[in-house]
């Protein structure tokens, strides 16, 4: 039987050095041996002592073993293997700019890859980041997934909560992946210390959050819509949406993203935005496709 391989625990002092304040932009910083969920314990432990959780904060788990993702989908990641965080956001923002929030974790996870020396990572409306891949897959075109983001709001008197999680595939093998439509950083030849690539991903985002938030929610004015379509996988391109519930399907052209952070699709009835559901890439040449 082959042994599982070796692979070191993150360096939580040097985390803490580096993503506590006054040095860092975190308010609190827990990292766990195990979770379920890191977002479902995150919010469950604001629910129940928000008063212990300044924000910014982050949990972060060695190893998840019941991750959430869209649709109620869960999965296990090995031990040590993956960057599984969620983090504690209280925006000054209104309700109809939340919807940024997951976009925002989406592009501070790009820019987290991108600097530690994989290039070409992309971002998918509204949850996945991807790597380029040699050959087309349904739903991805030529990219596999490398990470997902999840965000619950976690209502509170004055400013609510938002917890967003992510889940970075970094070490793992093929084999160790959910599904084969996905990969990790070491596939894509790299080896990268999670250590920098949490503390890029984390610094990326409340950054990113100050910024949308410096200029009143205007994702446009501050430059993260911009910064976002230039990462977009999804933008001009095709697309078949499953909206919540699965009773609605949305076909047509991915023409922007809008001040709300919802994804509008020309049809052939004209625009129409998205606020929510599974989007699916599709070939111009597929058969059958006609936007409606």
């Amino acid at each position: 039987m082959t042994s599982a391989p070796r692979r070191d625990p993150l360096d939580v002092p040097a985390l803490r050095r580096a993503l506590l304040a006054p040095a860092g932009p975190l308010a609190r910083l827990d990292v766990v041996e195990v979770s379920g969920s890191t977002n479902a314990d995150l919010v469950a432990a604001v629910r129940r002592a928000p008063g212990e959780w300044p924000a910014p904060a982050a949990l972060v788990a060695e190893h998840q073993v019941a991750g959430r993702g869209r649709a109620g989908r869960a999965w296990e990641t090995p031990a040590r293997a993956a960057l599984t965080v969620s983090v504690l956001l209280r925006p000054r923002l209104g309700p109809a700019r939340l919807g940024w929030l997951p976009l925002l974790a989406g592009l501070a996870v790009a820019r987290a890859v991108d600097a530690a020396g994989v290039p070409g990572a992309a971002v998918k409306w509204p949850n996945d980041v991807l790597l380029p891949a040699a050959d087309d897959v349904a739903g991805l075109g030529p990219f596999r997934k490398v990470a997902g983001v999840l965000a619950e709001v976690v209502p509170a008197v004055g400013v609510p909560g938002v917890v967003v999680g992510v889940g970075l595939n970094v070490d793992q093998a093929a084999a160790e992946l959910p599904v084969p439509t996905a990969t990790s950083l070491a596939l894509a030849g790299a080896r990268v210390s999670r250590e920098a690539l949490l503390e890029a991903l984390v610094r990326g985002l409340v950054e990113a959050v100050g910024a949308l938030e410096d200029a009143g929610g205007d994702a446009g004015a501050a430059g993260l819509a911009a910064a976002y379509a230039a990462r977009s996988a999804t933008l001009g391109h095709p697309v078949r949406a499953e909206l919540a519930g699965g009773t609605d399907v949305v076909e047509g052209e991915a023409l922007r993203v809008d001040a709300d952070g919802s994804l509008v699709l020309a049809t052939g009835a004209g625009e129409r935005a998205v606020t929510a559901g599974d989007v699916h890439h599709v070939r111009r040449s597929q058969p059958g496709h006609s936007p409606r």
